[in-house]
């Protein structure tokens, strides 16, 4: 009867049923860490269980149900020597490991990554994604990394493997060679080169990494602003298209938001002179092009002459209703000296005598001619 009640207090049923989704290894707790000989084992998929005998690492169970004897525990038997009677219990630790995997563990670089890019020369980048982690070795695992922690979970070993991804993530983007714009397209293959230079390190603790993404490669701020830029320039093309593109555009603008008084007239001066001013930078480039073709090996062309000035273009107030914008050249038969007129920086309508700059209409006219002789 005694020995029945003794019997009746030691663990004959060992199992773990995970429930945290985080945790990698977990002590079986039991009082004493007394084990009857015989007792039943489930080791559920997933799982591994490790028995610690009095220090040294004993067996490993995989998935199945197993009854703890001499013919299924060499390495116990080998510790224990069993000199006592087959009901006797004994004591090991028991330790399940979690061999599932666990993913959506995420890394990034802290510091910027030194690269020589081709087309930049030295750059800073960052990068940042995320892995997945499984123990494949629990031998390994429990002697390098976890030792007699009953409670392990992901969290305690994320921060020592994201440095060394980050380590290998930095060497193979600083030797890959790689142009820093091809980047993005590559990252695939750069996962795959990192993940097969990591491999050997995490075997070393009985781990594996089955999924590495490199999800970002960033550069600096200031180099994404000049990119920018240099895309915009590329999308505009032509110039001159791409300013009368931009004139027509403002003219509607104008239209809609009824542009009849000063500042509707001032924006139509504006788009007016704008255009001839990207006119003569276009035919200005062209002139270079063509200078330099025609002097392929007699040294530099000689300077193009400077683009002639825009001639300013008048606006013409008559009986409430305005006229223009009107070029210079053809004010002369449009007005006298009481026309009233503007152009852009004068500050209101000005009658035409009164304009230093349309002196030169009124000097060149004659005067009005005597009246007949009474």
């Amino acid at each position: 009867m005694v020995f029945s009640f003794l019997k009746g207090q030691f663990i004959d049923v060992i199992e773990w049923t995970d429930d945290s989704r985080n945790t990698m290894v977990y002590r079986f707790e039991r009082y004493g860490n007394s084990i009857m000989y015989g007792a039943k084992l489930t080791v559920r998929e997933g799982q591994m269980a490790v028995f610690i005998h009095e220090g040294p690492l004993a067996d490993v169970f995989g998935p199945g149900l197993y009854q703890l004897e001499t013919n299924n525990m060499p390495l116990m038997t080998a510790l224990q020597h069993w000199d006592h009677a087959f009901n006797s219990p004994f004591k090991s630790e028991v330790y399940f490991v979690n061999t599932r995997r666990f993913p959506g563990l995420k890394w990034g670089t802290q510091n910027p990554i030194m690269v020589r890019a081709p087309e930049f020369g030295p750059l800073r980048l960052r990068a940042f994604g995320s892995y997945a982690v499984r123990v494949t070795e629990p031998s390994n695992f429990m002697r390098e990394i976890v030792g007699t922690d009953g409670d392990f979970t992901q969290e305690k070993i994320a921060g020592q493997i994201r440095n060394i991804v980050v380590q290998k993530v930095s060497r193979v983007l600083a030797s890959s060679g790689i142009p820093a714009l091809d980047m993005a397209a590559n990252t695939k293959d750069l996962s795959e080169v990192v993940s097969k230079a990591i491999s050997p390190t995490l075997g070393e603790y009985g781990l594996e990494m089955p999924e590495l993404y490199i999800e970002n490669i960033s550069l600096p701020p200031e180099v994404e602003k000049v990119l920018d830029q240099r895309t915009s320039m590329g999308i505009a093309g032509d110039l001159n298209k791409y300013t009368q593109f931009s004139a027509a555009q403002a003219m509607q603008k104008a239209a809609e938001g009824g542009g009849g008084g000063a500042e509707g007239m001032g924006a139509g001066m504006g788009m007016g002179m704008g255009m001839a001013m990207a006119q003569g930078l276009a035919q200005n480039m062209g002139q270079q092009g063509g200078a330099q073709q025609q002097h392929p090996a007699g040294g530099a062309a000689p300077p193009p002459p400077p683009p002639p000035a825009a001639e300013p273009m008048w606006h013409i107030a008559e009986n409430g209703q305005t006229r223009g914008p009107i070029p210079q050249s053809e004010l002369a038969a449009q007005i006298d000296r009481e026309t009233l007129v503007w152009t852009e920086g004068q500050s209101g309508w000005l009658k035409a005598g009164e304009v230093p700059a349309l002196a030169q209409i009124f000097a060149a006219r004659p005067p009005p001619p005597p009246p007949p002789p009474g």
